[in-house]
């Protein structure tokens, strides 16, 4: 279960303790607002991270279920940490809608913090990435491969970069205005997001 999401050996999580079960705690990787708590198995777990998309297992059902599989309001995994007595994860995500069963942002009746323009700018490209709309120019990009998204990209920061020399305010952020969509447009042709960006970034802190 080799991924670098996980940043633990996942042997060392002690299932053993809780029965076969560990708690999952669900944080925003974002906001860092705590959205819910759960559960899993080493079944759920390995699910979790082979998908991207966070499976619990559901004592109710008793078998795994992936949060959001009927209302699509997927809980997409950015990071996993196991804590001092490795019997609990902390688990963060990008959540994709309202968490609870309820409609609220939380299990706890909290609101988290409200997506910023371009977290739902990279949500609508990510469904125009997976829900095709023949009118949609974001679609079209899609469709002539990850050549021609690269090669907008390209364009577009050369252009960012002419203007940039210059002194019209409203042609260098048009400009680049068009770098930052088409390069999000770049990353979920690629299978990745903004956080995922911002994940190294955070690494990379302090150097």
């Amino acid at each position: 279960m080799k991924n670098t999401l996980i940043n633990f050996d996942p042997s060392s999580i002690d299932f053993a303790k809780g029965d076969g079960l560990v708690p999952a705690i669900i944080q925003d990787a974002e906001s860092q607002k705590v959205l819910m708590l759960g559960y899993m198995d080493k079944a759920a777990l390995e699910k979790t991270v082979a998908e991207k998309r966070i499976t619990f297992f559901s004592r109710s059902k008793q078998g795994l279920w992936t949060k959001g599989e009927s209302s699509g309001n997927f809980l997409n995994l950015v990071d996993i940490r196991l804590d001092c007595d490795q019997d609990t994860l902390l688990i963060q995500v990008n959540p994709v809608g309202p968490v609870c069963h309820t409609g609220a942002d939380t299990c706890f009746a909290e609101k988290n913090k409200a997506a910023s323009f371009l977290q739902k700018l990279e949500d609508t490209i990510k469904d125009r990435h997976d829900n095709p709309n023949e009118k949609s120019y974001t679609t079209s990009l899609f469709a002539k491969g990850i050549n021609k998204v690269a090669q907008k990209v390209g364009e577009e920061a050369v252009e960012l970069v002419i203007e940039a020399k210059d002194d019209n305010e409203d042609l260098f952020l048009g400009e680049a205005a068009d770098l930052m969509y088409h390069y999000l447009v770049l990353l979920r042709a690629k299978g990745f997001g903004m956080a995922d960006v911002v994940k190294v970034l955070r690494e990379r802190e302090g150097n």
